[in-house]
């Protein structure tokens, strides 16, 4: 079990060549199982728009919304290196929204980075915010808040020439002042060579094997999501499945009036039966 890790650690951990395990949860009750595990890292991602409150994009979370989720994650895992997603339109305004939004959970969440969807657009937003005192993760790649603009999404830096963009907006994030990349939907080709010469850590989600960590999704991980996963997802259970059994159980123990036997409920103490039924009659 790990303790109040720091980046200094992380950086440590890509210095050393060691993986950093990365998970996307929403919850107090799954951020408490995952501080019990050798995970090092949570990002608390505006995907639970979809996975949480059911929409098809990540654009309705609200800042409220993410600052509460992360503030529960925060308090069932207090030894991880916490990220908090920062949601459309909190940075993109105005700079002094952004410093503020991402100042919100640093002080309300107590997280101790805040990840920002970036273009080149973004540099200036990227800087002042670090400039701010706040540790920037700057992710690059497939971004989702772009949805309503792209229409889909698709691998990024499938050709050259779009690799060596992408390479040399990686490179600008850092001097820019990030403290760490979170690489989405890229080929690993290019995943390597950004890592490679990235000095920050380098987080895949789906960006092949070679960046210094991986992140997936809780509900992926455990099997629970329905429906077709992303090419690069894995499920290392079937949740799904054996939920389902415990509900129908459950429902099934209900209507046979198996559930609650005597030893799930409470009861009078000794005598006290007696006593209440003379008073009835009374």
């Amino acid at each position: 079990m790990n303790n109040h890790l720091t980046i200094s650690d992380l950086f440590e951990a890509k210095l050393n060549q060691r993986k950093i395990a990365v998970i996307s949860c929403y919850d107090f009750t799954t951020a408490r199982l995952v501080s019990e595990t050798e995970i090092e890292m949570i990002i608390v991602g505006d995907s639970a728009s979809q996975l949480i409150l059911g929409f098809d994009s990540t654009l309705p979370v609200t800042m409220d919304f993410m600052v509460a989720i992360t503030s529960a994650v925060r308090r069932g895992a207090p030894n991880v290196f916490l990220v908090a997603d920062m949601p459309f339109l909190s940075y993109q305004v105005t700079i002094p929204d952004a410093i503020r939004n991402a100042g919100r959970f640093i002080t309300e969440s107590n997280a101790q980075m805040v990840k920002i969807e970036a273009t080149s657009a973004q540099l200036g937003i990227i800087k002042a915010v670090s400039d701010a005192g706040i540790g920037v993760m700057a992710h690059i790649g497939i971004r989702p808040q772009s949805i309503s603009k792209i229409g889909r999404f698709k691998a990024e830096a499938t050709t050259a020439e779009m690799a060596a963009q992408l390479i040399n907006l990686s490179q600008q994030m850092v001097q820019a002042g990030a403290s760490s990349l979170l690489l989405e939907g890229a080929a690993a080709e290019v995943a390597q060579i950004i890592t490679q010469r990235s000095e920050v850590p380098v987080i895949s989600c789906g960006s092949g094997p070679h960046c210094d960590g991986q992140v997936l999704v809780a509900p992926d991980i455990l099997g629970l999501t329905r429906g077709n996963l992303p090419k690069f997802s894995k499920s290392y259970d079937n949740l799904a499945e054996r939920t389902l059994k415990a509900f129908q159980e459950y429902s099934k123990e209900i209507k046979s009036n198996e559930y609650p036997d005597k030893a799930h409920s409470y009861h009078m103490k000794p005598g006290e039966v007696e006593k209440l039924n003379k008073m009835i009659e009374l």
